[in-house]
């Protein structure tokens, strides 16, 4: 059973070797996820899985891990580095900040439908007792002249509309997240916020968004669930 979860962005530039010069501009997003972190570990769960997007659907052990050779940088994060995708390397090495280490990890691609997302999330949350999950994800990269894609109007109104979700912990919301604009405003999150959705189910949950920036022109959501 799902009793808590984390939401939190995987941008490479959250770790200090990849911004470098430009660190300390992320440290209050690097703070709010050290915070919604932290209060997943605070639970004492069974299991803590991080969920993410990758390039295929796919579960991966405790003993996985990542790295940002991709990034110019020679950071590894667990064993086995290479395996893991960006999100749950990223994944992994807030948890670890945090004092635990992730019990698994699940990658969805982008082409994942919603309801097998959702499928996916109730397994994981079915696994156990106690079950937190650790998801990442990114909103749109299409917000300003400065994003990595060209500006698109709705974006940032999509990035509004999935904080309030998140802050409500409305799951029907992010169950309804349309995969074709999710593509088309670039937004990363949206499989893995939907696997929440699945996992939460019918139970009530309190929200609470502890960050929602964009330094960088893509948008970053950090929020914690809690069951009510």
């Amino acid at each position: 059973m799902l009793i808590a979860a984390a939401v939190c962005p995987h941008p490479p530039v959250l770790f200090p070797e990849v911004a470098q010069g430009s660190s300390t501009e992320l440290d209050p997003l690097r703070a709010a996820c050290d915070r919604a972190v932290a209060e997943l570990v605070r639970c004492g769960a069974d299991r803590l899985y991080v969920v993410g997007r990758g390039p295929i659907d796919r579960e991966y052990g405790a003993d996985t891990g990542g790295d940002l050779r991709a990034y110019g940088v020679d950071v590894r994060v667990g064993p086995a580095p290479g395996v893991l995708n960006l999100a749950a390397t990223t994944g992994r090495w807030l948890a670890e900040r945090g004092g635990r280490t992730p019990d698994g990890y699940l990658e969805l691609p982008d082409d994942l439908t919603p309801e097998r997302a959702a499928e996916r999330g109730a397994a994981l949350a079915d696994s156990a007792a106690r079950v937190v999950l650790l998801v990442m994800g990114d909103g749109s990269a299409r917000r300003t002249k400065s994003s990595p894609g060209y500006v698109d109007e709705r974006a940032i109104p999509y990035d509004d509309a999935v904080a309030e979700a998140l802050a409500e912990a409305d799951t029907a919301h992010l169950a309804g997240l349309d995969p074709d604009t999710a593509r088309a405003l670039m937004v990363a999150g949206r499989p893995a916020w939907q696997a929440l959705a699945g996992a939460a189910g019918e139970r009530p949950f309190n929200g609470e968004v502890l960050a929602y920036e964009a330094p960088y022109g893509v948008g970053y959501h950090v929020a914690l669930w809690n069951r009510a």
